[in-house]
Formats: C-alpha cells, sequence, structure tokens
C-alpha cells in the first residue's frame, strides 16, 4: 500500500505532461482564430467575392464567415467584453426576426435561407463585428489596403473583359454563360454588372480616401484611380454609369478637402479623355455603348414588373406575402413574359410585395439610422484616421450610391451587403468610442 502511494505522484505528473501539450495542440486552432480577427474578417469578404452562390465550391464563403464568428466569440469571452450594440441594431433585430419569422413558416428551401443570410443575417453581423474588431489605424491600414487590392482586381477584371482578354480573367467560372446573369458584360466574380459596377463605384471611392490620406499612396493606387472609368463602361450599364459620374460630381460638390476635389477632377477630367480616345478608336465599342444607352427592353420589362409588383403589394399591403415569394408569385401578374420565376428587380418593391408596410417600414428605420452616422462625433486621437471628417462625408455619398442602384436591382449579393455594413459598423464603434470620451 505504501509503494502505491509513493508512485502516485509520479503518474499524476507523467499523465499531465502528456495531457498538457495535447491540449495545447487541441487549443491552438482557436488560439490563432482570437489572434488574427482582421485576417479573418477580410478573409471572409474575400470569399463572399469570389464563392458565388451558383458556384458549388464547399460553400467557402460559410466556413471564413464561420471562422469568424467563432473567433470573434472567444474574443469576447476571454478579454470579459460585451456583445456591441448600437442604435441601428434595433432594427436591425427587427428585421431580422420578422424576415426569419416568415422563412421558418415556410417548407425548407437551402436557397431561400442562402438569401436570406446574405440580405440580411450575415450583413448585419458584420456590422456588430466590425465595430469591435476596426478600432485601430493598424486595423483601418489593413482594410484600406484591402479595398485598393479588391478595387483593383475588379477594374482589371473588367478591363480584361472589354478588351476581350479573356484567357487573364480569374476565377473562370466569370466567363460561363450558364451561370449568373450579363454574361455580356463585365459582371465580375458577382457575376452580375450592377452588383459590380456598386462595388467598383465604392471601393473606387475608398481607394480614392486613402489615396488623398496617404495610406495607400503608390503608383498602382494612382492608375487604379484613372483605370476605374473604363472599368465602369465596360458593364454596360446605365445605371452605374450614372451613380458613377453623381459620385464624382458629389465629390467634387461636397468635399471641403481642395486636395480630394483636385484629384476627384483630375481623375475625372482624365479618365473622360481616355474614354473618348478609347470610344473613337474602337467602331465596335462606341456602337455598343449607344445601343446600350438607348436600349428600351430593360425598361420596358421593368415597367411590366413594377406593375405587377404593384399589384401583389395591394394584395397584402400589412403583412406582405412572406419572405421569398415574389419571384414564383410574380408571373401571375405580369403579362407578356412567359416565364416562370420573375425577379423584381427593385429592393424596395421586393420589401413591401414580401413583407409589407411593416417591413418597409422597418427597413427605412434601419437606413435612416446609417444615415445618422455621418454625424458621429470623432474621439481624440482619430481626427486623421481612416474615419475622419472626410470620410464622413464620404459616407451619405456611398449610401446613396447603394440606394439608387438597389432600385434597380434586389441587393441580395453578399459582398455588397457585407462591405456596406462593414463600414457602417466602424463608424457606429467610432460613435460608441466617442460617447465613452464623454464625461458622465
Amino acid at each position: 500500500m505504501s509503494e502505491l502511494v509513493c508512485r502516485t505522484p509520479l503518474t499524476l505528473r507523467l499523465k499531465n505532461r502528456i495531457e498538457l501539450p495535447v491540449l495545447e495542440l487541441l487549443l491552438k486552432p482557436l488560439h490563432l482564430l482570437i489572434r488574427v480577427p482582421t485576417l479573418l474578417f477580410l478573409g471572409a469578404l474575400a470569399a463572399m467575392l469570389l464563392r458565388h452562390p451558383d458556384v458549388q465550391f464547399y460553400e467557402i464563403d460559410r466556413v471564413a464567415f464561420s471562422l469568424l464568428l467563432i473567433g470573434v466569440v472567444a474574443r469576447l469571452l476571454l478579454l470579459h467584453r460585451k456583445p456591441f450594440w448600437d442604435r441601428a441594431s434595433w432594427p436591425m433585430l427587427a428585421v431580422s426576426l420578422l424576415v426569419t419569422g416568415s422563412a421558418v413558416a415556410q417548407p425548407f428551401d437551402h436557397e431561400m435561407w442562402s438569401l436570406l443570410a446574405s440580405k440580411f443575417l450575415v450583413p448585419y453581423a458584420m456590422f456588430h463585428m466590425a465595430a469591435l474588431i476596426f478600432t485601430t489605424d493598424r486595423e483601418h491600414r489593413r482594410f484600406e489596403i484591402f479595398a485598393v487590392l479588391v478595387a483593383g482586381y475588379l477594374s482589371f477584371t473588367a478591363i480584361a473583359f472589354l478588351a476581350g482578354a479573356h484567357s487573364l480573367i480569374f476565377p473562370r467560372f466569370i466567363l460561363d454563360e450558364s451561370l449568373g446573369f450579363h454574361a455580356d458584360r463585365a459582371r465580375g466574380p458577382l457575376l452580375q454588372a450592377v452588383a459590380n459596377g456598386v462595388s467598383l463605384t465604392i471601393l473606387g471611392l475608398l481607394s480614392l480616401h486613402a489615396y488623398r490620406r496617404r495610406s495607400v499612396r503608390n503608383f498602382w493606387n494612382g492608375a487604379l484611380l484613372f483605370s476605374l472609368p473604363i472599368a465602369i463602361l465596360a458593364t454596360m450599364t446605365r445605371t452605374v454609369w450614372l451613380t458613377f459620374g453623381g459620385a464624382v460630381v458629389a465629390l467634387l460638390i461636397m468635399s471641403r478637402n481642395r486636395r480630394l476635389r483636385v484629384l476627384a477632377l483630375i481623375a475625372a477630367a482624365g479618365a473622360t479623355l481616355l474614354g473618348i480616345a478609347v470610344l473613337a478608336t474602337s467602331h465596335e465599342l462606341s456602337s455598343t455603348v449607344s445601343d446600350r444607352w438607348e436600349e428600351q427592353g430593360p425598361v420596358d420589362f421593368r415597367k411590366a414588373v413594377y406593375a405587377g409588383g404593384w399589384e401583389m403589394f395591394w394584395e397584402h399591403p400589412l403583412a406582405g406575402w412572406g419572405f421569398h415569394r415574389m419571384p414564383s408569385e410574380l408571373p401571375r401578374y405580369v403579362s407578356g413574359y412567359d416565364q416562370k420565376i420573375l425577379f423584381p428587380h427593385n429592393t424596395y418593391l421586393e420589401l413591401l410585395v414580401e413583407h409589407g408596410l411593416l417591413g418597409f417600414a422597418l427597413y427605412g428605420w434601419l437606413m435612416w439610422e446609417l444615415w445618422r452616422l455621418r454625424l458621429g462625433k470623432i474621439p481624440k486621437g482619430e481626427e486623421r484616421s481612416f474615419l475622419d471628417q472626410n470620410f464622413h462625408r464620404l459616407w451619405p455619398i456611398i449610401l446613396i450610391v447603394y440606394w439608387v442602384n438597389a432600385a434597380l436591382v434586389v441587393m441580395s449579393y453578399q459582398f455588397v451587403n457585407g462591405l456596406l455594413f462593414t463600414l457602417a459598423g466602424m463608424l457606429a464603434g467610432q460613435r460608441r468610442r466617442a460617447e465613452l470620451e464623454m464625461p458622465c
């Protein structure tokens, strides 16, 4: 018996020596997730950009988002921090409960739940995570570099498509005509020309902001700013052209920074001259642009769809038809187009039809809260940060670009929504830091 007692401590020590390395090995992945939240966040955004729902690639965007969520939650628990909550969180919660309740009441459909996540759940979660992650200059700089790189990639892909250099386009599914929409235009990995154009415009504004701040100021960023209008032209979409031109004019009028106005004016003038030269040297391209500008077919189609959608709305004006019911029901209300499924091509009309006045009012409340973020105070020490006063003036332009294009397409594109709500989350987090500085 005494021999057993003497040998027990040694056995425990040997057991501990074996268990500790195993435990450390098991916890190392979680430790990595906690240490690199910024890289996880940007990796999730990149996965959302490069993985379209119609492309079977192991749902890499969902995997990346799940890893990000695990890392952020573990970090909150480890640091004993509370989840972020903002004024805009209330309408997000209300909209999420409304659309999720509508989806739960219907038979399970994978596409429906994927759309629900892309439109609402994932962007709203990224809003709250961005407020917790992007809090210092180092993290903001990483985001700026990411924005410039993605803007450069989308511009290069669009211009390569315009020039017919299809061998330079990656990923290859962009060229697959059986996937997505607008196979004859520069639609990028989003597989939709309007979504690609919105992304180019917003990322271009962020690149210009980074160039003015000299945080990402180099030859390639300057070249990007001059090539961006050609990429916008390559989308062959009138709404994208008009919103991009409107954004440039708004920069010239609204910005109080003389350097930014000069840069915008030089870029606009240079791009206009370059565009005129390109159109003048290519009769085929000039004819294509002219045809796209005068094309009446899409306008007539939208008129018919909007009329049918409006008729649907009046049948259930308060509570709506239910989430993702409109595409299958709309053909019964639209004459002249023999299709089993029709998309409303309007985010706001879809909200009215599927969720009634209640859903539309909640979404309007959310957009109002996002608009109010421009008024947030800037904490001490952040006057020269990414979220400086010039960015606060840039934010309404970014929102209007999104809103105008949402009137002509349903914003179900996860990357576009994720990008917008990431920027909103950064501003909301900054507003919270400023409030904490104020004396009680």
